[in-house]
């Protein structure tokens, strides 16, 4: 094991002609990709949805790309590794918040929205206090969804070149700023759609290599796992041993997926509802794919790498998988695999960034300040310099939240989505009595409530600020905030009826089934 060590030591941390080149490539690709969608990004509809010209494919795709994010290969893999069976939960978790994607979310979406879920649950509701609430739900969502990309990109790209966190914090909020202020939605679904190609085929390859080494058969992975580390590394247990902690976890997770913005967003970039449907499905198929090579990864790096050896070069765990691929290929796979993280968080930092700025000028700025009536391309210009905020933004989370497991931030992230977004976002399509002020303060409750709870729960707490015990005892809050959402605007709209939301009910249940035209 020392030896091991001490490769790793001297390995990771000095700058290889092999990583530099993977990544160099990447980078022209991406830009160039930036340039064309450039040319073709002049009004608000190609910056926030493309034009509505993606195909359901080329959807399906994009949609794994954003979700396939640095939690998904590097946190899960981190956890498993450390962790065990018990790391696992993220990722079914995270696979299983898609059928309700699907069958409830994808088709309403696309029928009554335009760029953003606000547009949906201001269909028929007073926009002003509707918009105002939900920009503030997805704005905290993507706070802390950017965490956890920055931080794993802080990670890996200063392992692998030798150059300080914050400096490698800031060139990828920098090339991000980048792909959205110029290609905008056009850009970054072709972004997402190399990234989630590279990295299925990277997974599929290391998970081969993985196998070779067990006879192909997976099996021989798990028995090595349990005679080097014992029978609880195939147990629940070692992560998350409250059962409460583990069904709120659950729940965040599942219901977090309909709730997250950027995601939400890609619905608006196909040319109607159906398409929207088999894209989903696409994605569904494709994530359940690579969640499945995250297990074999997770354990394999358990084996062969081990714990130890993982934590001493990262602490959250987060350097696993590309540690492994060294071991099994290399510096020259090192150099692949490193590459391919580095794209899944760029894209996803894209998507997040691009989410944002329409939170801000679309949902706030001409929906609110406006009137919905914003002078001819400004609301473009708008949405260009919240970009930059954002960057700016995500640059100063990535610096202060260094060290962090990246699954366990975008897991809060999932939470806030649940609690803020999901309960307004059904309330207002299939329930014909929610009122205004009832969606308005389900929102606004749901994400001060998660908000509130993280900063007691033991992850702020504990694991931060190293006190010896927490206000709030479960590391996730959804179990508490997403039945206090629903119950908040159920309540609120009973005792504040809307009679002319209820009854342009009506029309909304046209546009829900046979869309806008």
């Amino acid at each position: 094991m020392t030896t091991l060590l001490q490769a790793a030591a001297t390995t990771f941390g000095t700058p290889d002609p092999v990583a530099i080149g993977f990544f160099g490539v990447f980078i022209v690709i991406t830009l160039g990709i930036t340039w064309w969608a450039a040319r073709r990004t002049q009004t608000a509809e190609h910056f926030y949805a493309a034009g509505r010209s993606v195909t359901a494919g080329q959807n399906g795709f994009a949609l794994a790309g954003d979700y396939m994010s640095a939690a998904s290969f590097l946190g899960i893999a981190g956890l498993v590794s450390t962790s065990g069976f018990d790391g696992l939960i993220y990722s079914t978790g995270w696979l299983v918040g898609w059928p309700i994607v699907l069958f409830l979310i994808a088709e309403p979406l696309r029928n009554l929205g335009r760029y953003t879920f606000a547009d949906v649950v201001a269909a028929r509701l007073n926009p002003v206090p509707v918009r105002i609430s939900a920009a503030y739900g997805t704005l905290a969502t993507i706070a802390f969804y950017l965490i956890a990309q920055m931080v794993g990109a802080g990670s890996l790209i200063r392992l692998l070149f030798g150059i300080p966190y914050e400096t490698a914090v800031i060139i990828v909020g920098l090339a991000m700023m980048a792909y959205v202020l110029f290609g905008g939605m056009l850009a970054t679904t072709w972004v997402q759609i190399v990234k989630a190609v590279l990295l299925l085929a990277g997974a599929a390859l290391l998970a081969t290599m993985v196998l070779a080494r067990f006879g192909f058969d997976p099996r021989a992975l798990f028995a090595a796992a349990a005679q080097q580390y014992g029978d609880r590394v195939l147990a629940p247990g070692s992560l998350v041993s409250n059962p409460l902690d583990a069904i709120s976890l659950g729940l965040a997770l599942m219901f977090g997926t309909a709730g997250l913005p950027h995601i939400l967003m890609r619905f608006y970039t196909v040319p109607d509802a159906g398409a929207a449907r088999r894209s989903v499905f696409i994605a569904t198929g494709l994530i359940g794919l690579f969640y499945l090579m995250t297990f074999v990864l997770g354990f394999g790096a358990m084996v062969l790498v081990t714990p130890d050896v993982i934590k001493s070069i990262d602490a959250g765990g987060n350097m696993a998988a590309p540690m492994l691929a060294e071991l099994l290929g290399g510096r020259a796979f090192l150099g692949f695999i490193a590459a391919v993280a580095f794209a899944t968080i760029l894209a996803v930092v894209a998507g997040l960034a691009l989410s944002g700025a329409a939170a801000i000028s679309h949902d706030l700025w001409s929906s609110v300040i406006r009137k919905g009536h914003p002078l001819p391309g400004e609301e473009l210009k708008v949405a260009r310099l919240a970009t930059i905020v954002l960057a700016l933004v995500a640059i100063a989370l990535g610096v202060a939240f260094k060290g962090q497991n990246v699954a366990f931030m975008v897991g809060l992230a999932f939470a806030i989505a649940a609690s803020a977004n999901f309960p307004a976002l059904v309330l207002s399509v299939f329930w014909r009595r929610t009122s205004t002020i009832g969606a308005a303060s389900s929102m606004v409750v749901g994400t001060t409530a998660t908000l509130v709870l993280i900063a007691l729960s033991p992850a702020v707490q504990v694991d931060l600020l190293h006190k010896s015990s927490a206000i709030f005892p479960l590391k996730n809050p959804a179990l508490i905030t997403i039945p206090l959402s629903f119950l908040t605007g159920i309540v609120v709209s009973l005792l504040t009826p809307d009679r002319e939301s209820a009854q342009r009910y009506a029309a909304l249940e046209t546009r829900l089934l046979l869309g806008e035209e």
